[in-house]
């Protein structure tokens, strides 16, 4: 259904990577949660009155949170949309990412309310009684939340949204917390036990873990996360593909919203290369990149000895010292200066977070590697931090 109402309402619906499509596909699958959590409250409300199953009553009013969750969804699309302005030069793009952390704030609230309804009948027990009917609202309502978890993260996926991921997870968690109620309703039918409370309770836990996960991952981009390893390969491939570049580092990429980077970067180029002719091509370095990543990116320039052949050799030595301090080391920026009694190394190192040395004896433990190739150098280094994730 969602790709024909998208072939019938999205002008270049194919195009996800434009800021427009996204919005579009946001609002419709927003606006299509609205309707079908609605019919569904409708439906579970009226089975759990005629049953007075707690847990089914407590499942309607899920839904009902839901459509709410899918009203905040499509507004936060809708505000996303809006163009940069004085007060928000980097766009509104990161609204996307708080409407999904309010969606999963309501579905944490509704797992403990629900849970609270929960222990409540599970002190005072009340006698429920499945009909055929309610069994079938329960059955109908898996296979919408099913669809409706399959869509939504089909097109989350599509378009990179975090918030359409936690809209899927929360349709994922509604179908087995209804699946779970709908074992309590077929047990109770056959057996006349009543466990519909300790359902409800399950339930509850199921839908409140749920809702921290999906809290987490849309509160992560606000916080700043390391940038996608295939952005980073994407980035490293445009750049190094101009002979004059010979290597990055110090590549961070700085997310404002879907589809909204900033790249800041290093370059290595020769430090015997012609001074304009080197910045003519970090411009079109920087329109490459703006125009296949849909990017602003800045890029630096850093000058290194790729000629002199000892700087080289004892860059390489250094490299694969420290790296025997773990793999994933490794240092740029290496230059050497020559002095009548000692040899200056100055570089910059880039040590994984969490390693078990801190940044103090780091710097002890490269000076002494130093030192084992020849005594006259002395190091000047800076601890640096990765800021992109690995493959």
């Amino acid at each position: 259904m969602i790709s024909l109402l998208a072939r019938l309402f999205i002008k270049d619906y194919d195009d996800t990577e434009k800021p427009a499509v996204r919005q579009a596909y946001g609002v419709l699958c927003g606006g299509v949660g609205i309707v079908l959590n609605l019919l569904l409250f409708a439906g579970k409300l009226f089975a759990g009155a005629i049953s007075g199953s707690v847990a089914v009553m407590a499942d309607a009013f899920n839904n009902l949170s839901d459509a709410g969750s899918s009203a905040v969804s499509m507004l936060g699309f809708k505000l996303s949309g809006q163009k940069p302005d004085p007060g928000h030069p980097f766009g509104h793009g990161r609204i996307e990412y708080v409407s999904g952390f309010i969606v999963s704030i309501f579905i944490i609230v509704m797992g403990l309310e629900l849970g609270k309804s929960s222990v409540s009948k599970i002190i005072n027990p009340d006698k429920v009684s499945f009909g055929a009917v309610s069994l079938c609202i329960l059955v109908a309502s898996i296979c919408v939340k099913l669809y409706m978890t399959f869509y939504n993260r089909n097109v989350g996926k599509k378009i990179g949204s975090a918030a359409m991921g936690a809209v899927a997870a929360d349709s994922l968690s509604d179908s087995i917390a209804t699946a779970t109620v709908l074992i309590c309703a077929v047990i109770s039918y056959f057996t006349n036990i009543n466990i519909d409370g300790w359902c409800g309770a399950a339930v509850a836990v199921f839908i409140t873990v749920s809702g921290c996960r999906a809290a987490k991952d849309t509160i992560d981009p606000l916080l700043g996360q390391p940038a996608d390893a295939e952005v980073v390969e994407r980035i490293k491939k445009i750049v190094m593909s101009h002979d004059e570049v010979i290597g990055i580092h110090d590549l961070v990429v700085h997310n404002y919203g879907p589809g909204r980077m900033m790249i800041t970067l290093h370059a290595e180029v020769s430090d015997k290369s012609d001074f304009c002719h080197i910045h003519d091509t970090i411009d079109n370095i920087e329109n490459d990149l703006s125009e296949e990543l849909g990017c602003n990116a800045v890029i630096h320039m850093d000058p290194i000895a790729a000629d002199d052949e000892e700087t080289v050799r004892v860059k390489g030595q250094m490299a694969e010292l420290v790296k025997a301090m773990d793999g994933n080391i490794t240092i740029h920026d290496f230059r050497m200066v020559r002095g009548i009694t000692h040899t200056n190394l100055i570089f910059d190192i880039v040590v994984p977070f969490g390693f078990r040395l801190s940044d103090d004896e780091i710097m002890e433990e490269v000076s002494r590697i130093a030192k084992v190739l020849d005594p006259s150098y002395c190091t000047v280094i800076k601890v640096d931090k990765p800021y992109e994730n690995k493959r």
